[in-house]
Formats: structure tokens, C-alpha cells, sequence
């Protein structure tokens, strides 16, 4: 499964977000952190502050901060505001296929199914302890 870059900016947001849960958090700051344009971010932000897991707070001292719990929310959450996962097969089974594509069709099926259900059995509280011990504090 190869997710956008949108989704991409959207995990990456929301781990950052849920380190500091009170710390409001303006956009460019991450935007600049992931180098991406802070417009181009305000958007994936958007999508998120619809979906409840972050909210935005306007004026002096705004930004955007974590609004979920970090111990439910996992990453296939996220990945589903941003991508279309159903399950579609890597082939239209009405078509005449030869057998090595429908063998290769349903490895990469299976493949798939595997990346949803890993994303779906990690929350976000575990990529935070992930991302102390990448950065040497855990």
C-alpha cells in the first residue's frame, strides 16, 4: 500500500500534535519542519480538524492541537481520511486474465490486507514511543 503525500503529512501532523497535546501549534511550523508549503498543509489540516482529530484555534497564540485520544486513535484512522482502501482487487475479475497476473493480483491483494490491518493495530500513543526511542529518549 503506498500512501500520498497528503497522508503522509497528515501522520506526521497529528505525531506531532499528539507529543504536546496542550501546545496549540501553528501550521508553519510543521510546514517548515517537512518542507511543504504551509497553504499545502492548512489543507491536510483541514481535513483533519473536520474528522475530530485535531482542532483549530485562530488569533495570537493559535494553531492546530491534538483533540483525540492517542490511545485509541491509530494510524489506519488517519490513512482513511486520505486514501480510498477499499479492497479492490488488482484486476477486474469479469476480465479474461492469464493465470500468472491473477496469482500476482491476489498476492498483492493479501499484501494489502496485511498493511490494513497492521495500520488498524497501531495506535498513535505507540508511534509517539516509537518516535522517543528514534530520537534516542526511550
Amino acid at each position: 500500500m503506498k500512501l500520498q503525500v497528503n497522508t503522509l503529512l497528515a501522520l506526521y501532523s497529528v505525531l506531532e500534535f499528539a507529543a504536546d497535546p496542550q501546545r496549540h501549534i501553528p501550521a508553519s511550523e510543521i510546514a517548515t519542519k517537512y518542507g511543504v508549503s504551509a497553504h499545502h498543509l492548512a489543507k491536510v489540516l483541514a481535513e483533519l480538524a473536520r474528522a475530530g482529530v485535531v482542532e483549530s484555534v485562530r488569533g495570537v497564540g493559535g494553531g492546530y492541537r491534538f483533540a483525540a485520544n492517542a490511545r485509541r486513535l491509530t494510524l489506519m484512522d488517519v490513512i482513511e481520511q486520505f486514501e480510498d482502501i477499499s479492497s479492490s482487487p488488482h484486476h477486474d475479475d469479469g476480465d479474461e486474465i492469464a493465470a500468472a497476473e491473477r496469482a500476482v493480483g491476489q498476492v498483492l491483494t493479501e499484501i494489502d490486507q496485511i498493511a490494513r490491518a497492521t495500520f488498524s493495530s497501531i495506535t498513535i500513543a505507540t508511534m509517539l514511543k516509537l518516535v522517543q526511542k528514534a530520537e534516542g529518549r526511550g
